[in-house]
Protein backbone atom coordinates (compact mmCIF):
# COMPACT_ATOMS: atom_id res chain seq x y z
CA UNK A 1 0.00 0.00 0.00
CA UNK A 2 1.21 3.37 -1.11
CA UNK A 3 2.06 5.81 2.02
CA UNK A 4 1.09 9.31 2.08
CA UNK A 5 2.23 12.20 4.77
CA UNK A 6 0.42 15.18 4.95
CA UNK A 7 1.68 18.15 6.51
CA UNK A 8 -0.75 20.20 8.51
CA UNK A 9 -4.32 19.61 10.03
CA UNK A 10 -6.09 22.54 8.18
CA UNK A 11 -9.07 22.54 6.16
CA UNK A 12 -6.70 21.52 3.01
CA UNK A 13 -4.44 19.02 4.75
CA UNK A 14 -7.52 16.74 5.87
CA UNK A 15 -9.77 16.65 2.69
CA UNK A 16 -6.38 15.85 1.08
CA UNK A 17 -6.05 12.92 3.46
CA UNK A 18 -9.62 11.95 3.13
CA UNK A 19 -9.27 12.16 -0.72
CA UNK A 20 -6.14 9.97 -0.89
CA UNK A 21 -7.39 7.55 1.61
CA UNK A 22 -10.42 6.74 -0.67
CA UNK A 23 -7.93 6.11 -3.49
CA UNK A 24 -6.57 3.28 -1.16
CA UNK A 25 -3.78 5.08 0.66
CA UNK A 26 -2.66 4.57 4.19
CA UNK A 27 -2.40 8.46 5.10
CA UNK A 28 -0.82 9.71 8.17
CA UNK A 29 -1.37 13.90 9.30
CA UNK A 30 1.03 15.50 10.99
CA UNK A 31 -0.57 18.62 12.97
CA UNK A 32 1.95 20.64 15.30
CA UNK A 33 -1.33 22.08 17.29
CA UNK A 34 -2.69 20.08 20.38
CA UNK A 35 -6.37 19.64 18.80
CA UNK A 36 -8.17 20.73 15.95
CA UNK A 37 -9.59 23.62 17.03
CA UNK A 38 -9.98 25.76 14.34
CA UNK A 39 -9.98 29.87 13.73
CA UNK A 40 -13.15 30.57 15.19
CA UNK A 41 -14.52 32.11 12.15
CA UNK A 42 -17.44 31.43 9.73
CA UNK A 43 -16.10 30.34 5.69
CA UNK A 44 -18.16 30.16 2.55
CA UNK A 45 -18.28 27.22 0.94
CA UNK A 46 -18.38 27.89 -3.31
CA UNK A 47 -20.10 25.45 -5.97
CA UNK A 48 -16.64 24.69 -7.07
CA UNK A 49 -14.85 23.62 -3.43
CA UNK A 50 -18.99 22.40 -3.14
CA UNK A 51 -18.46 19.77 -5.98
CA UNK A 52 -14.94 19.07 -4.89
CA UNK A 53 -16.17 18.19 -1.22
CA UNK A 54 -18.84 15.48 -3.16
CA UNK A 55 -16.38 13.61 -4.81
CA UNK A 56 -15.12 12.70 -0.48
CA UNK A 57 -19.09 12.37 0.48
CA UNK A 58 -18.51 15.54 2.49
CA UNK A 59 -20.60 18.02 0.53
CA UNK A 60 -24.21 16.86 1.53
CA UNK A 61 -23.15 16.95 5.11
CA UNK A 62 -22.12 20.45 4.98
CA UNK A 63 -25.20 21.43 3.44
CA UNK A 64 -27.01 19.60 5.52
CA UNK A 65 -25.62 22.05 8.41
CA UNK A 66 -24.90 25.26 6.33
CA UNK A 67 -27.17 27.97 5.43
CA UNK A 68 -27.61 28.83 1.73
CA UNK A 69 -26.71 31.87 0.69
CA UNK A 70 -29.63 33.95 0.12
CA UNK A 71 -29.90 36.91 -1.78
CA UNK A 72 -26.34 38.72 -1.55
CA UNK A 73 -25.01 42.05 -2.81
CA UNK A 74 -22.81 44.83 -2.49
CA UNK A 75 -23.58 48.11 -0.56
CA UNK A 76 -22.14 51.68 -0.18
CA UNK A 77 -21.56 52.89 3.46
CA UNK A 78 -24.71 54.55 3.56
CA UNK A 79 -26.90 51.56 3.21
CA UNK A 80 -27.56 51.76 -0.79
CA UNK A 81 -26.68 48.60 -2.91
CA UNK A 82 -24.74 48.74 -6.03
CA UNK A 83 -25.25 45.19 -7.12
CA UNK A 84 -27.74 42.54 -6.18
CA UNK A 85 -27.65 38.88 -6.98
CA UNK A 86 -30.36 36.31 -6.07
CA UNK A 87 -29.73 32.98 -4.68
CA UNK A 88 -32.40 31.16 -7.22
CA UNK A 89 -30.22 33.19 -10.38
CA UNK A 90 -27.08 31.31 -8.76
CA UNK A 91 -28.50 28.08 -8.39
CA UNK A 92 -29.52 27.89 -11.65
CA UNK A 93 -26.44 29.23 -13.35
CA UNK A 94 -23.73 27.40 -10.75
CA UNK A 95 -25.95 23.56 -10.29
CA UNK A 96 -24.85 24.50 -6.27
CA UNK A 97 -25.50 27.62 -4.09
CA UNK A 98 -22.54 29.25 -2.10
CA UNK A 99 -23.39 27.74 1.82
CA UNK A 100 -22.16 29.39 4.94
CA UNK A 101 -20.90 27.56 7.97
CA UNK A 102 -18.58 27.50 10.36
CA UNK A 103 -15.13 26.62 9.89
CA UNK A 104 -15.58 23.74 13.00
CA UNK A 105 -18.08 22.63 11.12
CA UNK A 106 -16.11 21.79 8.19
CA UNK A 107 -13.30 20.80 10.03
CA UNK A 108 -15.42 18.02 11.88
CA UNK A 109 -16.73 16.71 8.63
CA UNK A 110 -13.55 16.35 7.12
CA UNK A 111 -12.30 14.99 10.37
CA UNK A 112 -14.73 12.44 10.72
CA UNK A 113 -13.55 11.06 7.64
CA UNK A 114 -10.37 9.70 8.48
CA UNK A 115 -9.68 6.29 9.85
CA UNK A 116 -8.56 6.09 13.20
CA UNK A 117 -4.70 6.54 14.24
CA UNK A 118 -4.32 8.44 10.91
CA UNK A 119 -4.32 12.17 12.92
CA UNK A 120 -1.34 12.34 14.74
CA UNK A 121 -1.57 15.90 16.78
CA UNK A 122 1.19 17.69 18.89
CA UNK A 123 3.77 16.35 16.16
CA UNK A 124 5.62 18.83 14.43
CA UNK A 125 7.39 18.28 11.05
CA UNK A 126 11.05 19.23 11.57
CA UNK A 127 12.52 18.22 7.70
CA UNK A 128 11.52 16.55 4.34
CA UNK A 129 13.37 14.97 1.96
CA UNK A 130 11.75 15.81 -1.30
CA UNK A 131 14.26 13.22 -3.07
CA UNK A 132 13.42 10.05 -0.57
CA UNK A 133 10.12 11.44 1.29
CA UNK A 134 11.22 10.78 4.80
CA UNK A 135 9.71 13.18 6.72
CA UNK A 136 11.95 13.65 10.50
CA UNK A 137 9.39 15.05 12.60
CA UNK A 138 8.92 15.13 16.29
CA UNK A 139 7.72 11.53 17.51
CA UNK A 140 10.29 10.52 14.69
CA UNK A 141 10.99 9.54 11.30
CA UNK A 142 8.41 8.46 8.49
CA UNK A 143 8.54 7.28 5.04
CA UNK A 144 6.33 8.09 2.00
CA UNK A 145 5.75 8.00 -1.47
CA UNK A 146 3.62 10.95 -1.16
CA UNK A 147 4.65 14.46 0.79
CA UNK A 148 1.43 16.73 1.47
CA UNK A 149 2.62 19.87 2.71
CA UNK A 150 -0.25 21.85 3.68
CA UNK A 151 1.41 24.06 6.51
CA UNK A 152 0.11 27.14 5.55
CA UNK A 153 0.88 30.57 4.68
CA UNK A 154 4.37 30.31 6.58
CA UNK A 155 5.02 27.12 4.87
CA UNK A 156 8.44 25.47 6.16
CA UNK A 157 8.36 23.28 3.26
CA UNK A 158 8.11 25.60 0.47
CA UNK A 159 11.04 27.84 1.96
CA UNK A 160 13.12 24.92 2.02
CA UNK A 161 11.75 24.18 -1.41
CA UNK A 162 11.91 27.04 -3.11
CA UNK A 163 14.59 29.05 -1.07
CA UNK A 164 14.24 31.92 -3.88
CA UNK A 165 11.05 32.41 -3.65
CA UNK A 166 10.03 36.36 -1.58
CA UNK A 167 7.85 34.36 -0.04
CA UNK A 168 4.46 36.10 1.66
CA UNK A 169 4.05 39.90 0.84
CA UNK A 170 1.69 42.05 3.49
CA UNK A 171 -1.62 43.41 1.38
CA UNK A 172 -1.64 46.47 3.03
CA UNK A 173 -5.54 45.71 5.30
CA UNK A 174 -6.13 44.29 8.18
CA UNK A 175 -8.80 42.20 8.84
CA UNK A 176 -11.08 41.82 11.75
CA UNK A 177 -13.36 38.58 11.73
CA UNK A 178 -16.08 37.43 14.39
CA UNK A 179 -19.21 35.30 14.94
CA UNK A 180 -22.00 37.26 16.49
CA UNK A 181 -25.91 36.35 18.06
CA UNK A 182 -27.94 37.22 15.14
CA UNK A 183 -29.83 40.16 16.45
CA UNK A 184 -33.51 41.05 15.75
CA UNK A 185 -34.56 42.65 12.14
CA UNK A 186 -33.53 42.13 9.00
CA UNK A 187 -30.10 40.13 7.87
CA UNK A 188 -28.83 39.80 4.53
CA UNK A 189 -25.78 38.55 3.27
CA UNK A 190 -24.18 41.66 1.39
CA UNK A 191 -20.65 43.24 1.67
CA UNK A 192 -20.32 46.87 2.13
CA UNK A 193 -17.29 49.11 0.78
CA UNK A 194 -16.57 52.29 1.57
CA UNK A 195 -13.31 54.44 1.06
CA UNK A 196 -10.59 51.81 2.01
CA UNK A 197 -12.72 49.86 4.12
CA UNK A 198 -14.82 46.84 3.64
CA UNK A 199 -17.56 45.05 5.95
CA UNK A 200 -19.22 41.39 5.19
CA UNK A 201 -21.98 39.63 6.59
CA UNK A 202 -22.67 36.54 6.16
CA UNK A 203 -25.75 34.96 8.58
CA UNK A 204 -25.19 31.38 9.27
CA UNK A 205 -27.29 28.82 10.96
CA UNK A 206 -28.36 28.03 14.46
CA UNK A 207 -28.77 32.23 15.02
CA UNK A 208 -25.78 33.22 14.46
CA UNK A 209 -24.09 35.54 12.37
CA UNK A 210 -20.32 35.97 10.50
CA UNK A 211 -18.94 39.05 10.25
CA UNK A 212 -15.56 40.13 8.25
CA UNK A 213 -13.73 43.49 7.52
CA UNK A 214 -10.59 45.04 6.42
CA UNK A 215 -8.96 48.33 6.59
CA UNK A 216 -6.05 49.91 5.74
CA UNK A 217 -4.49 49.93 9.52
CA UNK A 218 -1.37 50.40 10.80
CA UNK A 219 0.24 46.76 10.32
CA UNK A 220 1.12 45.07 13.58
CA UNK A 221 -0.79 47.36 15.75
CA UNK A 222 -3.24 45.95 17.82
CA UNK A 223 -5.26 49.08 18.14
CA UNK A 224 -7.72 50.35 20.78
CA UNK A 225 -9.61 46.62 21.53
CA UNK A 226 -11.65 44.91 18.42
CA UNK A 227 -14.63 46.09 19.12
CA UNK A 228 -14.04 49.76 19.90
CA UNK A 229 -11.52 50.01 16.74
CA UNK A 230 -14.11 48.22 14.72
CA UNK A 231 -16.82 50.66 16.09
CA UNK A 232 -14.96 53.93 15.44
CA UNK A 233 -13.99 52.27 11.99
CA UNK A 234 -17.37 51.38 11.28
CA UNK A 235 -19.93 52.47 13.69
CA UNK A 236 -21.58 55.44 11.34
CA UNK A 237 -21.96 52.82 8.49
CA UNK A 238 -25.70 51.76 7.28
CA UNK A 239 -27.66 49.29 9.41
CA UNK A 240 -27.37 46.60 10.94
CA UNK A 241 -23.72 47.33 11.26
CA UNK A 242 -23.78 49.11 14.39
CA UNK A 243 -26.05 46.47 15.51
CA UNK A 244 -23.81 43.47 14.91
CA UNK A 245 -20.67 45.27 16.86
CA UNK A 246 -23.17 45.75 19.68
CA UNK A 247 -23.73 42.00 19.75
CA UNK A 248 -19.57 41.13 18.89
CA UNK A 249 -18.11 39.63 22.31
CA UNK A 250 -14.79 41.32 22.79
CA UNK A 251 -12.93 38.12 23.09
CA UNK A 252 -13.93 36.02 19.87
CA UNK A 253 -12.80 39.45 17.67
CA UNK A 254 -10.38 38.08 15.57
CA UNK A 255 -7.32 40.24 14.24
CA UNK A 256 -4.67 39.97 11.80
CA UNK A 257 -2.94 41.86 9.29
CA UNK A 258 -3.48 39.90 5.85
CA UNK A 259 -0.63 38.28 3.62
CA UNK A 260 -0.66 36.73 0.49
CA UNK A 261 2.20 34.83 -1.78
CA UNK A 262 2.56 37.84 -4.29
CA UNK A 263 4.62 36.17 -7.16
CA UNK A 264 3.23 32.66 -7.83
CA UNK A 265 5.60 29.72 -7.10
CA UNK A 266 7.40 28.00 -10.32
CA UNK A 267 5.87 24.41 -9.53
CA UNK A 268 3.71 23.07 -7.13
CA UNK A 269 5.88 20.36 -6.41
CA UNK A 270 9.43 18.93 -5.93
CA UNK A 271 10.12 15.31 -5.84
CA UNK A 272 8.04 13.35 -3.62
CA UNK A 273 6.72 16.38 -2.29
CA UNK A 274 3.31 18.48 -3.34
CA UNK A 275 2.24 21.98 -2.01
CA UNK A 276 -1.51 22.82 -1.25
CA UNK A 277 -3.27 25.47 -0.07
CA UNK A 278 -2.05 28.25 1.54
CA UNK A 279 1.43 26.81 0.87
CA UNK A 280 1.03 26.77 -2.51
CA UNK A 281 -0.65 29.94 -2.80
CA UNK A 282 -1.88 32.25 -0.11
CA UNK A 283 -4.26 34.86 -1.70
CA UNK A 284 -5.89 37.58 0.09
CA UNK A 285 -9.94 36.50 1.06
CA UNK A 286 -11.18 39.28 -1.54
CA UNK A 287 -12.86 36.26 -3.70
CA UNK A 288 -14.00 33.97 -0.89
CA UNK A 289 -11.62 31.47 -2.35
CA UNK A 290 -8.79 30.55 -0.03
CA UNK A 291 -10.19 27.55 1.38
CA UNK A 292 -11.78 26.32 -1.66
CA UNK A 293 -9.30 26.43 -3.92
CA UNK A 294 -7.30 24.30 -1.17
CA UNK A 295 -10.10 21.42 -0.93
CA UNK A 296 -9.57 21.52 -4.90
CA UNK A 297 -5.66 21.49 -4.43
CA UNK A 298 -7.01 18.00 -2.60
CA UNK A 299 -8.61 16.55 -4.98
CA UNK A 300 -6.91 16.67 -7.82
CA UNK A 301 -4.02 15.34 -6.17
CA UNK A 302 -5.72 12.29 -5.07
CA UNK A 303 -7.21 12.03 -8.34
CA UNK A 304 -3.35 12.24 -9.95
CA UNK A 305 -1.82 10.11 -7.37
CA UNK A 306 -4.42 7.29 -7.86
CA UNK A 307 -3.49 4.18 -6.25
CA UNK A 308 -0.18 5.46 -6.08
CA UNK A 309 2.42 6.21 -8.08
CA UNK A 310 2.29 9.92 -8.04
CA UNK A 311 3.30 12.03 -11.81
CA UNK A 312 3.05 15.30 -9.79
CA UNK A 313 4.26 16.83 -12.85
CA UNK A 314 0.44 16.25 -13.71
CA UNK A 315 -0.41 18.06 -10.35
CA UNK A 316 0.70 21.15 -11.37
CA UNK A 317 -0.03 21.09 -14.55
CA UNK A 318 -3.72 20.80 -13.57
CA UNK A 319 -3.48 23.46 -10.41
CA UNK A 320 -0.71 26.41 -10.91
CA UNK A 321 -2.16 28.04 -13.74
CA UNK A 322 -5.67 28.29 -12.29
CA UNK A 323 -4.54 29.07 -9.04
CA UNK A 324 -2.64 32.08 -9.93
CA UNK A 325 -5.08 33.46 -12.14
CA UNK A 326 -7.62 33.10 -9.02
CA UNK A 327 -4.81 34.61 -6.43
CA UNK A 328 -3.63 38.04 -8.79
CA UNK A 329 -7.39 38.42 -8.97
CA UNK A 330 -7.84 38.03 -5.61
CA UNK A 331 -5.07 40.71 -5.17
CA UNK A 332 -6.57 43.14 -7.11
CA UNK A 333 -10.35 43.36 -5.74
CA UNK A 334 -7.81 43.61 -2.83
CA UNK A 335 -5.88 46.92 -4.34
CA UNK A 336 -10.05 48.12 -5.18
CA UNK A 337 -10.93 47.87 -1.71
CA UNK A 338 -8.05 50.21 -0.52
CA UNK A 339 -9.42 53.02 -3.06
CA UNK A 340 -10.36 55.97 -1.03
CA UNK A 341 -10.30 59.38 -3.40
CA UNK A 342 -13.51 60.60 -3.31
CA UNK A 343 -13.91 60.67 -6.88
CA UNK A 344 -12.33 57.20 -7.43
CA UNK A 345 -14.77 55.82 -4.96
CA UNK A 346 -17.37 57.20 -6.77
CA UNK A 347 -16.05 55.88 -10.00
CA UNK A 348 -16.23 52.49 -8.48
CA UNK A 349 -19.51 52.67 -6.90
CA UNK A 350 -20.73 53.66 -10.67
CA UNK A 351 -19.32 51.03 -12.15
CA UNK A 352 -20.84 48.52 -9.99
CA UNK A 353 -24.23 49.90 -10.14
CA UNK A 354 -24.40 49.57 -13.79
CA UNK A 355 -23.11 45.91 -13.58
CA UNK A 356 -25.70 45.43 -11.31
CA UNK A 357 -27.98 46.57 -13.16
CA UNK A 358 -26.86 44.40 -16.24
CA UNK A 359 -28.23 41.67 -14.77
CA UNK A 360 -26.50 38.36 -15.16
CA UNK A 361 -23.13 40.20 -15.59
CA UNK A 362 -22.62 40.05 -12.03
CA UNK A 363 -22.72 36.25 -11.81
CA UNK A 364 -21.07 36.28 -15.37
CA UNK A 365 -17.87 37.08 -13.97
CA UNK A 366 -17.54 34.54 -11.56
CA UNK A 367 -18.08 31.63 -14.42
CA UNK A 368 -14.60 30.75 -14.82
CA UNK A 369 -13.89 30.12 -11.26
CA UNK A 370 -17.22 28.79 -10.18
CA UNK A 371 -18.40 26.12 -13.11
CA UNK A 372 -15.07 24.55 -12.04
CA UNK A 373 -15.70 20.21 -11.81
CA UNK A 374 -13.66 18.18 -10.44
CA UNK A 375 -11.69 15.27 -12.13
CA UNK A 376 -13.72 11.94 -12.80
CA UNK A 377 -11.72 8.48 -12.38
Amino acid sequence: MSRAVVIGGGIGGLTAAAALSLKGWSVTVCERAASLAPVGSGIAIAPNALKALDTIGVGDDVRAHAAMQGEAGMRRADGRWLVRASAEAALARFGDPTVLLLRATLVDALARRLAPGTLRLGTTVEAVDPRTGRVSTSEGDLEADLVVAADGINSAVRRSLFPAHPGPAHSGVTSWRAVVARPEGDIRSSETWGPGQVFGIMPLSGGQVYCYATAPVARGDQGDGGRAELTRLFGDWHDPIPRLLAAAEEDTILRHDIFSLAAPLPALHVGRVALLGDAAHAMTPNMGQGACQAIEDAVVLAHVAGAGGAELGRYTAARLARTTKIMRRSAAICRLTLWSNPTAVRAREMLMSLAGRLGDVTLRQFDEVFTWRPPVS
